[in-house]
């Protein structure tokens, strides 16, 4: 199998959180200050340019962002730089606006690009700065989890292949870490996906097979790739999902 680097770069105080919150040893984590950039763009710059011009061939690059005017030039500089045989991937926060409606300029760097609405942190009315918060901590647990599927615990079924499908060609996409699917969301507007189930040792195999089936149904093109794994520490069942479509 081939061994692949793994980058997490976090622009800005909520990427930057994200990324520090991934709980593994085993991947670069690296922290953008949007601040030292404005203050001195070309020596920061230049410091961004030679690190990242740097990174090794064949790597998966994640770059996690808040989306503001800032941290999207900062990002251009990133982007500018790495090789281009790196696996270019965004995971960017855009609070209450769905980015599957629209096509930023900035998209075409990347192979995916990943957005979180935050739709499920920011209702009733909950403070902002507590939503980011919520926020940062899922979806760390989230990155924590799919490099462990990846790297460690891989399901049956699921592997580095099966991840360059789906990434591969310039898509939008949502990654999600559920305890509970809610299928009434609009999870129909995506195509393609691959979906991972943690089980605990007490639910029914047939429980999981009833979600992996109701992500088949509403998909509009019908490909999921799927496994599923039992975890003594999960109670009942936990779905990483990954889902994209093209722009």
């Amino acid at each position: 199998m081939l061994d692949f680097t793994h980058i997490f770069v976090g622009v800005g105080g909520n990427g930057s959180r994200i990324v520090n919150g991934i709980e593994t040893d085993s991947v670069v984590k690296v922290s953008v200050n949007p601040a030292r950039y404005i203050l001195r763009p070309e020596e920061y710059g230049s410091r961004l340019s030679k690190f990242f011009s740097n990174v090794p061939d064949e790597s998966f690059v994640w770059i996690v962002f808040e989306d503001s005017q800032i941290n999207r030039e900062i990002v251009d500089v990133i982007v500018g730089h790495l090789p281009e045989n790196v696996v270019k991937l965004a995971y960017v926060l855009t609070p209450r606006v769905e980015l599957v409606h629209r096509k930023p300029n900035w998209a075409d760097h990347f192979e995916t690009v990943f957005y979180d609405s935050m739709w499920d942190f920011l209702r009733n009315d909950a403070p902002v700065g507590k939503a980011f918060e919520e926020a940062s901590k899922r979806i760390a647990e989230m990155f924590s989890k799919l490099y462990r599927y990846l790297e460690g615990e891989m399901l049956v079924n699921i592997d580095y292949a099966d991840l360059f499908s789906m990434i591969r060609g310039g898509n939008v996409g949502i990654l999600r870490l559920l305890h509970h699917v809610d299928f009434d969301w609009h999870w129909g507007i995506w195509e393609r996906g691959l979906v991972a189930i943690l089980v605990g040792e007490n639910f029914p195999l047939k429980g999981a097979h009833e979600i992996l089936a109701r992500f088949q149904e509403i998909l509009s093109e019908k490909d999921v790739i799927w496994g599923v794994i039992t975890d003594k520490r999960v109670k009942e069942a936990e779905v990483l999902a990954l889902l994209v479509r093209r722009w």
